[in-house]
This record gives C-alpha cells, sequence and structure tokens, in this order.
C-alpha cells in the first residue's frame, strides 16, 4: 500500500493551519491524491476537492470516495455493501459530540492501489452507490 514514511512532529504550540505538521499532511495528501489519479485512471479522470482535513474524491462531478488521513474510503450502499463486508473492511466513523459517527463510505481494500483492474471495479461499484444515493 502507498504509505507516507515522514514522520510528522507534534508542534502543537503553533496555530493549526501555520504548523509545519500541517503542511506536512498537506503536502503528503496533495501527493497521495496524484498517486490515487494515476490509480483510478482505468475507470476515469478523478477531481479532488479539499475538505475537512481531507479530500473528497470526485468522478463526473459525484463524490464516491474520500480520503481521510492515509486512508481511502469508497461510498457504499446496500447494494455493495456485502463487497466491503466480506472483505473485513471498516466504515469511515468520526467522533461528534461525544459518539462515534458512521458515514456511508468503507475502507478500500489495500490490494486495490496496487492492480489497476481492481481499483476500475471497486471504483465503479462505490460511483453507482453514489449515483444510486444521489437518486433518493
Amino acid at each position: 500500500m502507498w504509505r507516507c514514511s515522514v514522520n510528522i512532529p507534534d508542534d502543537t504550540s503553533y496555530s493549526v493551519r501555520g504548523s509545519l505538521s500541517y503542511r506536512l499532511r498537506l503536502s503528503f495528501m496533495s501527493e497521495y491524491v496524484d498517486h490515487l489519479r494515476e490509480v483510478f485512471e482505468p475507470f476515469g479522470p478523478i477531481q479532488a476537492r479539499r475538505m475537512f482535513g481531507g479530500y473528497g474524491i470526485y468522478h463526473d462531478g459525484l463524490m464516491f470516495a474520500l480520503v481521510s488521513d492515509d486512508p481511502l474510503y469508497l461510498k457504499a450502499d446496500e447494494d455493495c455493501r456485502g463487497h466491503f463486508d466480506a472483505a473485513g473492511l471498516p466504515a469511515f466513523e468520526y467522533p461528534k459530540n461525544g459518539r462515534l459517527v458512521r458515514m456511508s463510505y468503507y475502507q478500500a481494500p489495500e490490494e486495490m492501489l496496487e492492480d489497476p483492474e481492481q481499483a476500475a471495479l471497486w471504483a465503479r461499484r462505490s460511483y453507482e452507490a453514489a449515483l444510486r444515493a444521489r437518486k433518493r
């Protein structure tokens, strides 16, 4: 799996946006998004938009994936969630008001990032889930 090997210091004495760790994270995320463009090339062009410290990954103007820190998460619904469950992949969760909120995005399988055919298959499933969600 493509991973960052930079040790990011905890420099909490500086403002978040001005900190070295924040700039390093942005640099890493930008490189990771560039890598995802290559990974998803067989699927089609993607666009990345910064959001909440990560990136939303879009195809044809529709968000089908997100990047939060290092992991890539793909959109899932009732029709494709079984593929994620069968692979033992966790859902994206974040803390809010003292509890965890689970979203309809699941961690992408690591092997997908090294196999263009698998990347296209998983991306299509997630993009189709995003299309179905938009129709509701």
